[in-house]
């Protein structure tokens, strides 16, 4: 059952540090916000480790001078965590908390792996900037592909990604055009605790990532 009260309480804690030392327009922006996560969370749509990943990843993108909305629905099937807006351009960030359901306890990592390719291959077609968001204690694998412009990636790893994919999402499935035209543009890191944000360049990650994977492996 869930805690109404809690939710609005958690995320007033996180509003209420997010907004010291914020301009009024900040601040209002963060609270029309915060009431729009307040009452999703009513009727049951968002979870609170992921709304307060989304406003903080809010205020951030607010402060780069974009127009914020979160749980953005961008077609009937479809909605994105969060929705900046500046000019003629769109910025979409998705949040990975880190979270595996149940029913893939014994295949995680390939989960994650495809849940991360897929919303890279799904969303960014909406946006001319995409962006992953989550927090430094989940270090998820980033699919290469996606590190390489289009016109770079081979059948072969464009049908890689596509067979990752299908393993779990059919309905419907991710289509080979998505997966090659997908970029990833840059990453998000989310520290809750400060309620702070450090933008990484998506190659730089993977480097990262790439040399801790190596590190673990080899003991």
């Amino acid at each position: 059952m869930r805690n109404i009260n809690k939710f609005a309480e958690d995320i007033n804690e996180v509003f209420i540090k997010l907004s010291k030392n914020a301009s009024d327009e900040v601040t209002k922006i963060l609270h029309k916000l915060k009431e729009k996560l307040i009452d999703l969370h009513v009727k049951g749509l968002v979870k609170i480790n992921h709304s307060v990943m989304e406003l903080i990843v809010a205020k951030q993108l607010i402060l780069k001078g974009y127009s914020i909305d979160v749980e953005y629905k961008l077609t009937e099937n479809l909605t994105c965590d969060v929705l900046g807006v500046k000019g003629d351009g769109k910025m979409i960030v998705e949040i990975e908390t880190g979270y595996t359901p149940p029913e893939h306890a014994l295949d995680p990592q390939t989960y994650i792996k495809a849940r991360i390719a897929s919303k890279i291959a799904r969303y960014s077609g909406y946006a001319n900037k995409f962006a992953l968001a989550f927090p430094p204690y989940f270090f998820p694998e980033i699919p290469a592909i996606y590190l390489k412009p289009p016109r770079f990636r081979s059948r072969e790893e464009v049908m890689d990604v596509k067979k990752l994919c299908d393993l779990y999402y059919k309905k419907p499935p991710v289509s080979i055009n998505e997966i090659l035209n997908a970029r990833l543009h840059t990453i998000f890191i989310i520290d809750v605790d400060s309620a702070e944000v450090v933008e990484v360049d998506p190659e730089a990650y993977n480097e990262v990532y790439t040399t801790y994977s190596r590190s673990i492996l080899r003991k």
